[in-house]
């Protein structure tokens, strides 16, 4: 079936004032890898950087996406527009996904100064897509004030998201089991904030003295920022306001610091390595997909007859070798 033809300039001049159909339209190329997309990109990019980005990851059912439900009412009410993706977990096999927060964030739908978006990793292993941070671009371009970026919840692979947002936030949940997981000295190092979700909990503040023995051993850093630990309920919307309020802070504190500038270098260095390992592995897996030589190669490895790391030496190497002419 045809694909009705894009009109780039219109899509582009759609998404910079904010239409939800062009913004919806523009991620979707984005998130298929459509060749157009580059071109959108780079017509959107020198118009994005304004807006601030948090990134929330945590541990699976802690309550992210009612939080989140919770903060874009917050934000919505001081006037500011918001954007939302949140990064589903998607089947290694059909690479299909619930996308569950389509449901936890249904209120917001109709507002038309909130757009929300779900996607799947797509067999990506860490906690965020490969087209994550180029819809965050996209959203940004559309002149979204904030956006808020909610990840898989996969453990210890959600350090990924530090190198995508501007402010990161660990949810946990009291009562869980997974307190000691989720304290790994892995995730630990990366949160600005910390939020301890359902704090009607009884075990809350044992998990509150917990999380502060743990920071009392984490260096201070980035001009003397001391991670807060705030305490809410999403459900009812308790402790909404105090996030929002060191979500804020910390915001005022990176800025007035120089280290937002410092962070955002880094994360883009992040990405231009990542969209360069992602389009290698690509060309990689077209040249050996029919490629007799890989399919042998394959062979001895089940055989037991050659290692997968002495297999993947050779099939580099060919790869090398071939490159020039490609």
């Amino acid at each position: 079936m045809s694909r009705r033809p894009v009109d780039l300039p219109a899509l582009v001049e759609g998404v910079e004032h904010g239409r939800k159909r062009a913004v919806a339209r523009a991620i979707t190329l984005v998130e298929n890898r459509d060749p157009l997309a580059y071109d959108l990109v780079r017509e959107l990019y020198p118009r994005t950087g304004s807006a601030a980005v948090a990134g929330f990851t945590g541990p699976p059912g802690v309550g992210k996406s009612s939080l989140l439900g919770a903060l874009v009412g917050h934000l919505r009410g001081e006037g500011k527009r918001v954007g939302v993706v949140s990064v589903d977990p998607s089947s290694p096999y059909s690479k299909g996904a619930l996308l569950g927060d389509r449901i936890r964030l249904a209120d917001h739908f109709l507002d038309e100064g909130v757009f929300i978006r779900s996607m799947s990793t797509r067999g990506h292993l860490g906690g965020v897509a490969e087209a994550t941070l180029q819809a965050l671009l996209v959203l940004d371009a559309a002149g979204m004030d904030v956006l808020l970026l909610e990840t898989v919840g996969v453990g210890q692979s959600e350090v990924e998201v530090a190198m995508v947002a501007d402010t990161i936030v660990l949810v946990l949940q009291p009562g869980s089991g997974d307190s000691i997981q989720a304290l790994k000295a892995g995730v630990m190092e990366i949160p600005d904030i910390i939020v301890v979700n359902k704090a009607d909990h009884p075990l809350t503040d044992t998990m509150v003295r917990e999380i502060r023995g743990v920071l009392s051993l984490k260096p201070t850093v980035e001009g003397g920022w001391r991670v807060p630990i705030v305490k809410t309920e999403a459900v009812r919307g308790e402790g909404v306001a105090d996030l929002v309020e060191k979500l804020d802070a910390h915001r005022a504190h990176i800025e007035a610091e120089g280290t937002l500038s410092e962070r955002r270098r880094r994360n883009l260095r992040s990405e231009v390595l990542a969209l360069c390992t992602f389009r290698l592995r690509a060309q990689l897996e077209d040249a050996v997909r029919e490629d007799a030589e890989f399919a042998r190669l394959l062979d001895e490895v089940v055989a037991r007859r050659l290692d997968p790391a002495s297999a993947a030496a050779q099939i580099l190497e060919r790869f090398d070798a071939e490159a020039p002419a490609r």
